[in-house]
């Protein structure tokens, strides 16, 4: 029974046509507060359902705050590891939330955070493989948020480093794996093809070009991979609905990031004159 559970959850999630994925995570809030994007979150929620997102991550105090009650649906994530950015140890992880919990609280997935090459590495792979256990008895898909991020750690993004996070996360029995994007699609190809379970990338900080958003997901695309998941460059976009869909195009219909900026350029047209001044194109 939990594996069928865990199917008919995982196409919540993901695209069951294309096999892809965009996830819109909303977790932010307990790593640096109530940053602009995410104030009002049943409007932030709505914003990215209505442009086609696949599903959204936020922490368990958000779930009734976020509950429409109509439009579009998403699916459901539910993070489980927080820390802050107050710490002296903001790369430790430490779980805030069961899988049990994520249960009764409707969630169709459950993510976890773990950062390797720090001090806290140890007890955050302890953790993994106790959700992981959790997440499989349950028929609950796993998405697990990896990057290689500590004092042991030069480049975060050396495609090396990547790869490994990635094959950890399918060793550890994540059901996707989000890591952060190599760069080019050649390098990132190695990350994927090194991980047999859906590879996602991350966003990142906010970036200033829509352009150079759209060539980051259709390189990561072109190289295997099965989605983003993108937070700042989306809800904190002037139309995060626009976004989403610019992003959906090119992840689940193929499309190029020519494509993406026609529909961003849609929106563009149709501000007044003195709206256009900051969107960059």
């Amino acid at each position: 029974m939990t594996i069928i559970g865990k199917k008919i959850r995982m196409e919540r999630i993901i695209n069951r046509d294309t096999g892809r994925t965009v996830i819109v995570p909303m977790d932010h809030g307990i790593s640096v507060g109530p940053i602009d994007g995410l104030k009002d979150m049943k409007q932030a929620i709505q914003n990215v359902a209505q442009g086609g997102a696949n599903a959204i991550v936020m922490h368990k105090g958000l779930v009734q705050d976020g509950h429409r009650q109509e439009g579009p649906d998403i699916g459901l994530i539910l993070h489980l590891s927080a820390s802050t950015c107050l710490s002296v140890y903001p790369n430790a992880k430490t779980l805030v939330c069961s899988v049990e919990e994520a249960v009764k609280l409707g969630a169709d997935a459950v993510s976890i955070h773990v950062n390797l090459g720090n001090g806290g590495e140890k007890e955050m792979l302890n953790d993994f493989g106790k959700v992981s256990y959790d997440a499989r008895t349950w028929g609950m898909p796993l998405l697990a948020m990896i990057y290689p991020r500590g004092e042991k750690i030069k480049d975060e993004y050396d495609v090396n480093v990547i790869k490994h996070a990635a094959r950890l996360g399918k060793e550890m029995g994540a059901d996707i794996v989000k890591v952060s994007y190599t760069g080019s699609p050649e390098t990132f190809h190695e990350v994927v093809s090194g991980c047999n379970v859906p590879v996602v990338i991350a966003g990142g900080p906010r970036m200033d070009s829509e352009k150079e958003i759209l060539e980051m997901v259709k390189g990561s695309i072109d190289a295997g991979g099965s989605g983003v998941s993108i937070g700042r460059n989306v809800f904190q976009y002037k139309n995060p609905k626009i976004m989403v869909q610019a992003i959906s195009c090119i992840v689940n219909e193929g499309g190029s990031v020519e494509d993406g900026l026609n529909i961003l350029k849609s929106q563009k047209s149709s501000l007044h004159p003195h709206e256009t001044k900051n969107v960059k194109i």
